[in-house]
């Protein structure tokens, strides 16, 4: 199967996405999980270990600085399902304004960092990786708090994990995900808009709203 920007648009607005057995692997095919884990935004979960390492752990914030590097991080794992043509064709996404990275470096190391599509006013998140303990925790804080600031309604993570359920992703059926999915393409989220706010800006709004 032959991917393109515009396919891969089309896809995610009806609520299914890509995905290869492993990086070797050519072949594509689409997936609609039958539930599909989402971050609410209102409920991002903060622990307090996590609001020290935002607050001392050293890490500054980037956003689309190094689109390419964060996907070859989230690569960089022996079991992966971005070959090497979901990699080139969300290089494409990314050329368009439709793909974003948020990258954690910790002095001039890019030690962490999300990336994803946004569309109408839903950021599919689409994978994310951590060098050092905590960063994709980091990661993640920008990034909810991101979309909050520029208008998007859901943040879809595909599947549930551990991992992301401790920071206050749950499950939701098929048919309640693609309701909400109607309900954000109908918006206008923007991802680039926000500025990066500072670790103590970032933790006041998040244990206000959370």
């Amino acid at each position: 199967m032959s991917l393109t920007p515009e396919l891969l648009l089309h896809a995610y607005s009806v609520g299914v996405f890509p995905m290869s057995e492993h990086r070797d692997d050519p072949e594509i095919f689409w997936v609609d999980p039958k539930r599909r884990g989402i971050l609410p935004l209102d409920g991002f979960h903060i622990s307090r270990s996590l609001a020290k390492r935002i607050r001392n752990g050293g890490f500054s914030i980037t956003i689309n600085r190094d689109f390419a590097g964060v996907v070859a991080g989230c690569a960089d794992r022996p079991d992966t399902w971005i070959n090497g043509e979901i990699f080139d064709r969300y290089m494409d996404l990314h050329r368009i304004g439709h793909a974003h990275s948020l990258e954690v470096r910790h002095g001039d190391e890019l030690v962490g960092g999300v990336y994803g599509v946004s569309l109408g006013a839903a950021f599919f998140g689409e994978s994310m990786f951590s060098r050092q303990r905590d960063a994709s925790k980091v990661a993640l804080a920008y990034l909810v708090d991101r979309l909050r600031q520029g208008g998007f309604v859901l943040c879809d993570t595909q599947f549930l994990t551990d991992h992301l359920a401790s920071l206050g992703a749950i499950e939701i059926s098929r048919a309640a995900y693609r309701r909400q999915l109607r309900d954000a393409m109908e918006g206008s989220g923007d991802f680039t808009r926000p500025q990066i706010p500072t670790p103590h800006s970032l933790l006041q709004r998040m244990t206000q709203t959370s």
